[in-house]
Order: C-alpha cells, then sequence, then structure tokens
C-alpha cells in the first residue's frame, strides 16, 4: 500500500510538473501581450511553489531562465535581483547566526534564562518562550526550536520520572499502613481513582503546553526583527490548557526540572574566549544598526557616509562587516609571550583559528532561502517591466468603495490560511507585489496592507506541516494534529487581531499610514 501510494505521489508530481505549463499555453495564444506572458510565468511558479514539485529555490530561479526567454527582462537585469541589497543583508544575518550557534552561544542564552524565570510550570512557560522568542530574533526560527526542543524534553521527562517515583513511595505506604489496620483489598498495588487519573491528564496537558510554548514563540519571535524570518526581508525588498493558578510550594517535579537546568549549564563550562567574541560581534552588530540612523539624532552614516541624498552604507555593509570580522577573530586566545611556550606550542601558528570556517559557513547557511528570495525581487521587478502590476492595479479600483481596515482584515486572513498549506516566504513573494500594485491604485498606503499581511505569513500555527519548528515539535510525540489544530486556530486569531489593531493604532504614526508615500508615486511610474 505504501509503495502504491508512493508511485502515485511521484506520477501526480510529474503531471503538475508538465501539465501545468501546456494547460497555460492558451493564456499567452490567445493574448501575447507582455504583461500576460509575465503572469503565465508568475502563475506556473506559484504552482510550483504551493505544490513542492521542484525545491522552492529552483522554482525561484525560473525568472532567471524565462524571463529573457520570453523577452520580458534581460538576463543583466533579471540576474542582479538575486543579490540585491537585501539580500546581503540576510546573508549577512545569517553567517552571525551561524556563529552563534556553532560555539553553543544560543544554548547558553537560553539555560541561563529558564535558570533565571524559575521552575514552576507557568515560570518555565515564560522561561522557554521568551529565550526561544529572543534567539529566533536573530537566528532561524528552524534552529531555535531544534536546540530548544531538546532542553524541554530532558525536563519534561526528569519531571515524570520525579513524579511517578513520588506516586510509587505513596502508594507502597498507603498499602502499608491499609495492611496494618486490616484492609488491604486483594493484590491491588497502584493508586487509582478519579485523583491519579486527573495528575495524568494534568501532566499530558504540561507537556502539550511546554513543547507548543516553542514553535509558537519562535514563529513570533521571527517577527520582531529584519532579519528574523523570510517574510519580513521580502517585505523589506519591496519597500526598499495550563493553569496559572500553580502552588506556591516548590514540588519535587520543579525541584528535578530544576536540577536538569542546572546539569545542562553546568555541561557548557565557563564562558569560552570564542564565545565572548561572538557575543562582542553580536553586540557590534546590533550597535551599529540601531546607530546608524536612529531618527532622533545623526546617525554615524550621515556623518561620514553620506553625500547629499546618498548614504553610501546600509544595514548590509553592517551585517556583511560583522559577518567577515567572524572569519578573522581568533577562537582561542593568542599567546603573545613566545619564550615561555613549550616546544609544541611554538610549533602550533601564532595565530589561533578564526571564529568561523568557510567550512561550517558554506554547510549552516541556508542557501535556499536566499535564492528564495531574489526570485522574489526578479518576479517584482518583471511585474513592473512588463506591465503586470499596472494592470494589477487598474482591475482592483472597483476596491475603492471598500473600507481600508475590510480590505486589510480580508487579505491578512487569507495570508494566514495560505501559510498554513505553504512556505511563508514564498507566500509573501507572490504576494506582496501584488497587494503593492492594488493599493497604489485605491491611493491607499500600500504598508497599510503590507505590514500585517507579512506578519500573518508568520501565523503558521495550526498545522504539522505549516512550518519546520511545528514539525520538530510534532515529531517528539506529544501531541496530536486536532490539539495543534485546536490551540493553533486561536493563536491566528489572536495573532491577525494583534497585527490589525496595531497597523491601526501606533503603527499609523509610526509609518505616517494616513499619507500616501513619495517612494509609492514613484514605483508607480
Amino acid at each position: 500500500m505504501a509503495s502504491a501510494l508512493s508511485y502515485v505521489s511521484k506520477f501526480k508530481s510529474f503531471v503538475i510538473l508538465f501539465l501545468t505549463p501546456i494547460l497555460l499555453l492558451p493564456l499567452i495564444i490567445l493574448m501575447p501581450a507582455k504583461f500576460v506572458r509575465c503572469a503565465y510565468i508568475i502563475i506556473i511558479m506559484a504552482v510550483y511553489w504551493c505544490t513542492e514539485v521542484i525545491p522552492l529555490a529552483i522554482t525561484a530561479l525560473l525568472p532567471a531562465l524565462l524571463f529573457p526567454l520570453f523577452r520580458i527582462l534581460d538576463s543583466k537585469q533579471v540576474s542582479i535581483q538575486y543579490m540585491k541589497d537585501t539580500n546581503m543583508l540576510f546573508l549577512g544575518g545569517l553567517i552571525v547566526a551561524v556563529a552563534v550557534e556553532h560555539w553553543n552561544l544560543h544554548k547558553r542564552i537560553a539555560l541561563r534564562t529558564l535558570l533565571w524565570v524559575g521552575t514552576k510550570p507557568a515560570q518555565l512557560m515564560l522561561g522557554f518562550m521568551g529565550a526561544t522568542a529572543f534567539l529566533s530574533m536573530w537566528i532561524s526560527n528552524t534552529a531555535t526550536t531544534a536546540m530548544m526542543v531538546p532542553i524541554v524534553e530532558a525536563v519534561l521527562q526528569q519531571m515524570e520520572a520525579t513524579s511517578a517515583a513520588t506516586e510509587a513511595s505513596l502508594g507502597t505506604l498507603e498499602l502499608a499502613e491499609k495492611g496494618k489496620a486490616g484492609e488491604l483489598p486483594g493484590n491491588q498495588a497502584t493508586l487509582e481513582g478519579p485523583s491519579a487519573r486527573q495528575q495524568v491528564v494534568s501532566r499530558k496537558n504540561v507537556c502539550k503546553a511546554l513543547t507548543l510554548c516553542i514553535c509558537y514563540s519562535a514563529s513570533i519571535g521571527g517577527t520582531a526583527t529584519l532579519t528574523g524570518t523570510g517574510p519580513n526581508v521580502v517585505l523589506l525588498g519591496q519597500m526598499q490548557d495550563l493553569s496559572w493558578g500553580c502552588s506556591l510550594e516548590k514540588k519535587s517535579e520543579e525541584k528535578s526540572a530544576h536540577e536538569v537546568l542546572r546539569a545542562e549549564y553546568r555541561k557548557l563550562g565557563p564562558l569560552s574566549f570564542a564565545e565572548i567574541n561572538v557575543l562582542l560581534c553580536f553586540f557590534l552588530l546590533v550597535g551599529l544598526w540601531f546607530t546608524r540612523d536612529p531618527g532622533f539624532m545623526p546617525g554615524w552614516v550621515s556623518i561620514a557616509w553620506a553625500e547629499g541624498k546618498t548614504k553610501y552604507a546600509s544595514d548590509a555593509t553592517v551585517a556583511i562587516f560583522v559577518a567577515i570580522l567572524l572569519f578573522i577573530m581568533p577562537s582561542q586566545k593568542p599567546k603573545f609571550n613566545f619564550c615561555s611556550q613549550t616546544e609544541e606550542e611554538r610549533k602550533t601558528p601564532f595565530y589561533p583559528p578564526p571564529l568561523l570556517n568557510w567550512k561550517v559557513a558554506q554547510e549552516k547557511v541556508p542557501w535556499g532561502i536566499v535564492l528564495l528570495l531574489g526570485g522574489g525581487f526578479a518576479v517584482a521587478k518583471g511585474c513592473e517591466a512588463s506591465g503586470l502590476s499596472e494592470w494589477m492595479g487598474k482591475q482592483m479600483e472597483p476596491l475603492h468603495t471598500v473600507s481600508p481596515t475590510a480590505i486589510t482584515l480580508i487579505m491578512s486572513s487569507l495570508i494566514a490560511v495560505l501559510t498554513e498549506c505553504t512556505s511563508n516566504v514564498a507566500t509573501t513573494t507572490l504576494f506582496l507585489p501584488i497587494f503593492a500594485s492594488m493599493s497604489r491604485s485605491i491611493g491607499l498606503n500600500p504598508l497599510y496592507i503590507m505590514i500585517p499581511c507579512t506578519l500573518s505569513s508568520s501565523f503558521a500555527f495550526m498545522l504539522p506541516v505549516a512550518t519546520p519548528p511545528n514539525a520538530i515539535v510534532f515529531s517528539y510525540g506529544h501531541l496530536k494534529v486536532s490539539d495543534m489544530m485546536k490551540t493553533g486556530l486561536i493563536m491566528n486569531v489572536i495573532g491577525i487581531t494583534c497585527s490589525f489593531l496595531a497597523i491601526n493604532t501606533w503603527g499609523r504614526v509610526i509609518f505616517d499610514l494616513d499619507q500616501f508615500p513619495t517612494w509609492a508615486n514613484v514605483t508607480a511610474h
């Protein structure tokens, strides 16, 4: 049966891969206009992205082949889209994240946070969620989840073992007391009744809550920074059941959880020279990003790297600078005193190995995401050059009569549903240029729709296949699909509501959403 299903699955992929372009051919035969040819390519890419018949990154390379062949853009214009400033920013951020992972600095931060917040179930949830969300702001959501879930699993196993041992000792003591009183009921050797069953259900709920909180906080945390998750970078490119009423008394399970965390932290040893250097690079990256152009005062870019309206340095410059620094800074303390060195130490190179080498970076950097982003920028450029953006904008002019708040809410909900079945980066890559054209056609600030839709693409909470963090958590066996769907639906509603409220309150002030921006006018022409 399994082999038959596998055969059918392969046949299905073959049909989608080859029949999709053939079935869509009448589009360009009947209407050979330039914008129709562009739409033909984009529809093929959308089908391939949604079905994943070929890898997402390979689908993203189709514009580099098809745009020149269909005379939409020449090869030079398409190729430059795959290594724009935004791609370099993302690449630099990924390399810094690899260094943090390589030296286990993320694990140290996570364990230290958990030890600080406490080990009651509610405190554990807060600690796990806080650490996961913070780390996923800077490194990939998948890597953060893969690192955090084993820690959660170790804590849960120790709590379960301690609880089982406690129940066994209490059962033995109760039976001994009943035996003395002549009340021993046959061969009953375990505690039964509603209380025992309730404890089992309670422990299962704790397992579910602690595992779900990891994948959810990874997805949410990634939305906080421009490089925290793929959809945010796409947006940048387009623009240029657990109760909190826990007992105050410290239980044996909580003590055991604390011991597990402390033991894991001890295994890391003291802060190494390499970890200190990576931490310094990380703080340097964040500091330079913040001070480049803070807004409330002149940044360093306007002091030394600006000429008129041209600013020569961007966030990508900072990211690449720190990334290069990681390949230079030593991972061990250099020994300058040559006289006190042993014979073996003198044979070794004076300068220790760097924090990162190319082999590690090559293996751990997700290069496919960089190509996927480039494909999105190429699609956006093709839409503009072919006139497809302008045509789509005109078709959406009747939306003038619909309230902008209703449009935002509907589009955000649509994206949240689609991202449960497709890659969030592919979803934003496909839809953000469309939303930008639609907004310009009805005289609405594009950011008013694009920001909440970008955030909604990260609200992939309902299905294990929706995002890698969900799949990692589901693989540990504590959850059923129904568990994820019940909690995920609530999380989706909360997420969409929060982003909708944010964009209609402080978002209006921060992004000046009541004004139609000049850059949108320029793009339209």
